[in-house]
């Protein structure tokens, strides 16, 4: 499967009975009924550690295209309008700010690696709790409530898997919690946010600016508000994009597909 397709439905599962595997592109399952797939028989796998660099590095690329505003710089020095570069046309400082990391997995603690590199202060929230050492190293202070996490930071960064808890995780409460400086940046998945919620609290200045590697649906449909938003920063689910960990993305669904053919173990099984 690529980009959730195709969809893997009662129907699809009648019509193939010899089938043994089906893999996935990606860290995300939240498309696929797994117990429903189990129940045919069927092994689901997924590539969930190669995308983790490429994933934690757009991030990263989101939070600085947003704080200095590079897309509007962009646009404002190829304009044939530009007469001049305005004085007073200004970002936010990222050095010395403070990052909120909501899902320190594999591609949050990447994050935090990166942010460390850049000075800032990090504060995560998790399920549990990362080992006394891993937090030494980047210099994570864990928040046990998300309240605490959204109320100090400069940015917050979403990196949660999409499951029912999680699902509109970041709704109207939430986003009245943040500073009206905050930045929210999700690398996750679009339904993490209420993204009504979202288009609300950006054109009400709840909260600065919002970068957006995932939206629901994808893409937007070209008459929604948040396409017309000079706050918000949005690139199409690009987060493992790039020819290398495409390559072994690949290269890892083939081999779960030919193990579950031939009736081996499948690496990166989900179970």
């Amino acid at each position: 499967m690529w980009y959730h397709k195709p969809a893997i439905n009662e129907e699809l599962l009648q019509s193939l009975p010899n089938l043994k595997v089906v893999a996935s592109s990606g860290v995300g399952i939240d498309h696929l009924d797994v117990k429903l797939l189990s129940s045919y028989g069927v092994k689901v796998a997924n590539t969930p550690f190669v995308v983790s660099a490429d994933t934690a590095d757009m991030g990263m690329a989101l939070l600085l295209a947003s704080s200095r505003r590079i897309v509007e710089g962009h646009q404002m020095a190829v304009s044939p309008d530009t007469e001049y570069f305005p004085a007073d046309w200004l970002g936010v400082e990222v050095s010395g700010a403070t990052l909120g990391i909501v899902g320190m997995g594999t591609i949050g603690y990447k994050v935090a690696e990166r942010a460390k590199a850049f000075e800032m202060k990090i504060l995560y929230h998790n399920r549990s709790q990362r080992k006394k050492e891993e937090e030494s190293a980047v210099g994570a202070v864990y928040c046990k409530k998300i309240d605490d996490l959204l109320q100090q930071s400069d940015f917050v960064l979403l990196a949660v898997n999409l499951t029912p808890q999680t699902h509109k995780l970041i709704g109207k409460r939430e986003l009245e919690l943040m500073k009206p400086t905050a930045t929210l940046i999700n690398i996750s998945r679009g339904l993490v946010v209420d993204q009504d919620a979202l288009v609300e609290a950006l054109q009400n200045k709840v909260i600065k600016a919002a970068a957006l590697d995932v939206t629901y649906p994808e893409p937007l449909p070209r008459d929604h508000p948040l396409l017309k938003l000079k706050n918000v920063i949005i690139t199409p689910h690009i987060g493992s994009a790039t020819t290398k960990t495409r390559w072994v993305m690949m290269e890892e669904m083939v081999e779960s597909i030919e193990a579950g053919l031939a009736g081996l173990p499948v690496p990166r099984e989900v179970l």
